[in-house]
């Protein structure tokens, strides 16, 4: 077939200009990254994947423990704590968000993690120029604060000019601001999509399998907690005398429930008998109905539950292999179905090789690191040396040494 006449697929994320804020739209309604992160989280399996890949970009931290244990914020955080929420903004989103602060000589003296579902990009000026970041706590809208929701608006955003540590151009930003008490500071943008852009992750291409994955935990749920699981109906007689079931016995005889006053009570008892007996923690109970014919003997009639589970065998198989395919897991797959076998040195050579895959996220956190500390204030204590300084050590270095780790 012609590609022009394939059905077009539509558009990942639109990106538009909100003139009220002035920024451009993360997505149509600038809400992408608040509702990938809820898709994730509502998926078992994408979310094993995605904590999965974060661990392993996270690694067992920057190469200086001296360096990792330097306190890098007036919020008492340390490089390595702020290590730690990068390689999460870095594992869900491709992107990260670094605020740094600036002493009046044009030095930084801190950094901190800003989270990168809560930034926005300035629109573009006619040089095609983004020269600020827009931050929001929850562009929801539904944070609160003393008991009032941040809304979003221009009173509620903070504006930040994009990482530049130029001497001369942080001083001038720092005279406008009124003084070095009102500066805000810098915020450091990476994306892997490019240059101050949005990045869409890899795994977007099966957030509709992760969407399908939820709802197959929830019919999983409903056969399980709401499937109709009596084991049977014993119908007799109206007034046939009917014993009383020993203490702590799991029949259902009604014997509780008030007589038909001749209107509909006798029938809503019954349904709500029947709905006594659905659910995992009422079933294999027995229930008990009464005939209005005289010649009706007492009669036990068996009910088959419908069970859906082998239904949704081959979706749920075929969902969980897509959602490990996009996270390039498909070896961490195979180690669950044990279809590669279970031993000790292919789970460390599995583990070894994904490793390698996420060493392209690890350079985009060095290279924000090597930019930030080599700018410095070179009076302070900071224990940076170089470039060894913040490679990030591989997970796989721990496997080494204990074959059990995950």
């Amino acid at each position: 077939m012609n590609i022009k006449n394939t059905k077009k697929p539509e558009t990942r994320i639109d990106v538009r200009y909100l003139s009220s804020l002035g920024i451009k739209t993360y997505g149509a309604n600038n809400l992408y990254p608040q509702e990938l992160h809820d898709i994730v989280s509502a998926s078992s399996c994408g979310r094993t994947c995605l904590e999965r890949r974060i661990t392993y970009i996270e690694g067992n931290g920057l190469a200086s423990q001296s360096l990792s244990d330097f306190v890098c914020n007036t919020g008492g955080e340390t490089v390595d704590d702020v290590h730690s929420l990068l390689s999460a903004d870095c594992g869900e989103y491709e992107g990260i968000a670094i605020h740094v602060n600036y002493n009046i000589a044009g030095n930084i003296v801190s950094l901190a993690q800003m989270p990168f579902e809560c930034v926005r990009l300035e629109e573009e000026d006619e040089q095609g120029i983004i020269s600020h970041v827009i931050f929001h706590p929850d562009w929801r809208g539904k944070k609160t604060r003393n008991g009032k929701s941040v809304k979003v608006d221009k009173q509620s955003i903070e504006i930040f000019p994009v990482f530049n540590p130029d001497p001369a151009i942080v001083q001038a930003q720092i005279i406008a601001a009124g003084g070095i008490e009102f500066y805000k500071g810098q915020v450091l943008y990476i994306s892997r999509a490019g240059r101050l852009r949005y990045p869409i992750p890899a795994y977007d291409t099966v957030l509709t399998d992760m969407s399908t994955d939820e709802g197959l935990s929830n019919v999983s749920n409903r056969n399980v907690r709401n499937n109709f699981l009596a084991g049977g109906i014993l119908w007799v007689k109206r007034g046939q005398m009917r014993p009383l079931p020993p203490e702590g016995s799991d029949v259902f005889d009604g014997k509780d429930q008030p007589e038909n006053n001749g209107d509909n009570g006798d029938f809503d008892e019954f349904i709500e008998s029947i709905e006594s007996l659905q659910g995992d923690t009422n079933s294999c109970k027995i229930a008990v109905c009464e005939g209005e014919v005289d010649e009706e003997k007492p009669e036990f009639i068996s009910f088959a539950p419908k069970n859906f589970d082998k239904e949704f065998d081959s979706t749920n198989k075929s969902v969980v292999e897509k959602i490990y395919a996009a996270f390039n897991q498909e070896m961490f797959a195979r180690l669950r179905t044990g279809s590669i076998g279970f031993s000790g040195d292919l789970a460390n050579d599995v583990k070894k090789e994904y490793c390698e895959q996420v060493t392209k996220y690890q350079r985009m956190l060095t290279r924000a690191y090597n930019l930030i500390f080599s700018h410095w204030e070179p009076d302070d204590l900071l224990p940076f040396n170089g470039p060894d300084d913040i490679k990030i050590e591989p997970l796989v270095k721990s496997v080494t040494q204990n074959p059990d780790a995950e």
